[in-house]
């Protein structure tokens, strides 16, 4: 039985203003460009400010016929309303044959790693058999250079795919050519292989060559452990003949392909900063990038168009209506999004000059041992704006100042105490870590447990699995790993 019935609800509900700040938070300076440019494009109602100013100036000292010109040229409402003699595929966006010509200009992009192993293979004489596994064998190495695919795999590939019988011993055969492709160590099938292919193209150079191919051939595991005394003892290698060696394998490229660098194919990133920070006189001066104060308005044109139309309401078509409310809501998305630019702005500065006074001593000398612990809640409680926000903001944005440029996010950390009972950051005690492992004497490496003790003596009481913690942060190997000779 069907009965109906009143409820109350509370509802939160975000307005086309809160979605576009919120939107328009997330993304930084060299995305918000073209974020507008975007909205421009589907909104003819907004125009930058000083767009119109320009014209006329460019335009006021011109004849009348000029103007006249001009003004046939400029954008009109009367272009939205429809007529009934158009055709309706003329309104439409596709409206082009399949017969139609498209000549598309290609960009040329270079060669990339695997064409010029391609290339390298047309040197080669090989028959078409061998033509074709080398061609498969190149096809399955990854962008560092290494054939990720087993020999017995590429056998069952090529009699499934391809219809070609072949055996183990004849793909190992291809796979020698391969191997022998520019740059050196490329085809390997993990790294020991590819550190020997390199090192067999240098061996018999010298004496220091012919030790670290011996090295890398029979010794690889007690190299990558560093037992050098193991090393030495068995090949009866003195402490300077094992460095040598060893300093002959460090020369070495782990990741051949990634040696191979075409400058056409080369993608640069570049870091735009949002804020720009100068100090004078011991004072903050805090500013907006200049591409991040886009100044926007709605366009005069368009509002008088819509209050003329509007006051004759009884004489209007059904299309000039429709044409009317196009219009108003291209007003009103226009006015939303000048706002929302607006609040970001104000948002972006209320959190950055939070963050400036909370972290002043470090702004004014650029030490990060005087970087102060912060978490999002400081700033939020600060600001009186939500955790959220301040995450929103501190996100993908970068701060030029007079020591570098910064992302936001390297300013906020957590907070320990020492035994005096200071809260100190621990991005100070990984510096300590940083300068107690430059400094350590690297044929006897400090362990975590004597990194903890140093820290201890500092006053900061810490664990030796946070120690390990912190220096696994700062990609830092174990004390075994970080030995030399």
């Amino acid at each position: 039985m069907l009965k109906q019935s009143l409820q109350q609800k509370m509802l939160q509900k975000l307005s086309p203003l809160q979605i576009q700040v919120i939107k328009l938070l997330e993304i930084p300076t060299a995305q918000l460009e073209q974020r507008i440019k975007e909205e421009m494009e589907v909104n003819p109602v907004l125009e930058y400010a000083g767009e119109s100013q320009t014209n006329d100036d460019e335009y006021g000292d011109d004849t009348d016929t000029t103007e006249t010109e001009v003004e046939k040229d400029e954008f009109s409402i009367d272009d939205y309303l429809g007529d009934d003699d158009i055709p309706s595929y003329k309104l439409q966006s596709k409206n082009y044959s399949r017969d139609d010509k498209h000549d598309d200009i290609p960009f040329s992009n270079g060669t990339t790693f695997h064409e010029n192993l391609i290339a390298q293979l047309g040197l080669r004489i090989m028959n078409e058999r061998e033509h074709n596994i080398a061609e498969y064998i190149i096809g399955n190495i990854d962008e560092d250079g290494y054939l990720r695919r087993e020999i017995d795999e590429i056998v069952d590939d090529l009699a499934f795919s391809q219809n070609v019988e072949v055996d183990e011993k004849e793909v190992l055969e291809v796979l020698e050519v391969v191997q022998d492709f520019d740059p050196a160590g490329v085809g390997a099938r993990d790294l020991q292989e590819c550190l020997l292919l390199q090192m067999k193209r240098r061996s018999h150079e010298t004496k220091a060559a012919d030790n670290a191919y011996h090295i890398l051939k029979s010794h690889f595991e007690e190299f990558t452990r560093k037992h050098y005394d193991k090393i030495s003892k068995r090949l009866h290698l003195d402490d300077e003949e094992l460095k040598d060696a060893i300093d002959e394998i460090l020369k070495l490229n782990p990741k051949p392909g990634g040696s191979y660098s075409n400058p056409m194919s080369k993608t640069v990133q570049h870091i735009m900063p949002d804020f720009i920070l100068d100090i004078e006189d011991g004072e903050f001066q805090l500013s907006l990038n200049g591409r991040n104060l886009p100044e926007l308005r709605v366009s005069h044109t368009y509002s008088e168009m819509l209050t003329g139309y509007q006051s004759n309401k009884k004489n209007q078509s059904r299309e000039q209506k429709e044409a009317v409310m196009f219009v108003k809501q291209k007003l009103d998305s226009a006015k939303w999004f000048i706002d929302a630019i607006r609040q970001r702005q104000n948002t972006l500065m209320t959190v950055m000059e939070a963050i400036l006074e909370y972290q002043k001593d470090y702004f004014l000398e650029g030490d990060e041992r005087k970087l102060h612990p912060m978490i999002l809640k400081d700033i939020a409680d600060k600001t009186n704006l939500d955790i959220s926000t301040i995450s929103r903001v501190s996100n993908s944005k970068y701060i030029q100042t007079h020591f570098g440029i910064l992302p936001l996010k390297y300013f906020f950390s957590e907070g320990l105490q020492t035994d005096s009972g200071e809260e100190v950051s621990t991005r100070e005690i990984k510096k300590i870590l940083e300068e107690c492992i430059a400094n350590e004497d690297k044929r006897k490496p400090l362990t975590d447990d004597k990194l903890a003790l140093i820290l201890k003596e500092k006053s900061y009481n810490i664990a030796r699995r946070t120690v390990a913690k912190y220096r696994e942060k700062l990609n830092i190997p174990v004390a075994r790993l970080r030995k030399e000779l």
